[in-house]
């Protein structure tokens, strides 16, 4: 048992968090929760949930008797983040703003401001373990013990130092265990959804929202015989595999088969950003859209090295199983990942994350696939 302890808990007005609060509480530490605001350039907006959350954050630690702080991080988010993410956007990649916040706010900025308030330990409703291996010295990341929750890829930026101050109680749980909890002591958010989409797009519409920041620059859509069959609305706007709102759901060859391949959905394969150029092919299987191996840089390592060449298992997108990988050479904050079967819509900017078993190693920014 860990002795008692000063504990902020980043309480979003989700139902992970609150659990988080209670088993702290439950456990005999002084729980002090923190409300993040990230997010303000539209606060009015029918999809800007901020304010509900607030309200159901601050429910919770009424029912919990836990004192709420509201913090507005907005400005660092914006500096961080979202600057972060628009550049990427604007040079043709598709990035994981998730992976970003939890690097610079969540881990950074709302770690500062708990130790300011006199914390030992931050603890936050993320589906991972942290865990100290004596024999090395070391901390370890863990992926969350529900499978089908873990978010340990989203957290592989994390560092020795973060994750020494670091608590994740419903890692070790079930999400049906944590639901249970939250009606078992009545939080009055324990049938809200799950959060989904981007932290601070929420459930607009993402072509709309990212209309207000990149400039719209149409061009062709060329399949891979290098016919024009369509116009894009700017690269920006589409991602590697993406199989929906490609406006070309019609094209097929004169006189094909019904039933043939040419009536196969089609998939983005290509982004050439110098010709303004979107390359589309058809069948999710299309020898365009599997590679294997890929390269990462911006490499971060939760040791603080990177772990030697060898035998692996990585993941270059979230929710997809492991893939066995071998890791040619860590050093130089790159990577090269090869894969004995094929990895599918490998894309640049997404983040390859590497575990050795349960263990999350860290990873890298994929810069390119093949």
């Amino acid at each position: 048992m860990e002795k008692k302890q000063r504990v902020v808990v980043g309480l979003s007005g989700g139902v992970d968090s609150a659990v988080t609060a209670h088993l702290l509480k439950q456990q005999g530490h002084e729980v002090i929760g923190i409300f993040m605001k990230n997010w303000e350039d539209d606060d009015d907006s029918e999809y800007c949930s901020s304010n509900i959350d607030f309200i159901d954050a601050a429910s919770v630690a009424d029912v919990l008797g836990i004192e709420i702080e509201h913090v507005n991080f907005a400005a660092d988010y914006k500096d961080r983040v979202f600057a972060e993410f628009l550049r990427e956007y604007q040079a043709g990649r598709t990035p994981n703003p998730d992976v970003l916040c939890n690097a610079e706010i969540k881990f950074k900025a709302f770690l500062d401001h708990a130790m300011r308030l006199g914390a030992e330990k931050i603890a936050t409703g993320h589906y991972a373990r942290a865990r100290f291996n004596e024999a090395t010295g070391k901390h370890e990341l863990l992926k969350g013990l529900d499978p089908s929750k873990d978010q340990s890829y989203f957290l592989h930026r994390l560092n020795q130092a973060q994750l020494s101050k670091t608590l994740f109680p419903v890692g070790e749980l079930h999400k049906t265990e944590v639901r249970r909890i939250a009606d078992e002591i009545g939080l009055p958010n324990a049938k809200k959804k799950d959060s989904t989409g981007i932290c601070f797009i929420g459930e607009r519409p993402f072509r709309e929202f990212l209309n207000r920041y990149i400039s719209k620059a149409p061009g062709p859509i060329k399949d891979a015989r290098g016919r024009t069959i369509g116009e894009h609305q700017g690269l920006s706007f589409y991602t590697l595999g993406q199989r929906q709102g490609l406006g070309i759901g019609g094209v097929k060859e004169k006189g094909a088969q019904r039933g043939s391949g040419d009536h196969s959905p089609w998939f983005v394969a290509r982004k050439d950003v110098e010709k303004n150029t979107l390359w589309v092919v058809q069948g999710h299987d299309h020898p365009w859209l599997l590679t294997h191996s890929l390269e990462a840089d911006d490499t971060s390592w939760v040791a603080g090295a990177a772990p030697f060449a060898g035998e692996y298992a990585a993941k270059s997108r979230y929710r997809q199983a492991d893939a066995e990988c071998a890791l040619a050479d860590g050093a130089n904050g790159r990577i090269r990942l090869d894969f004995p079967d094929a990895q599918w819509a490998v894309t640049p900017g997404q983040s390859a994350v590497l575990y050795d078993g349960e263990v999350c190693l860290g990873g890298g920014v994929i810069s390119q696939a093949g």
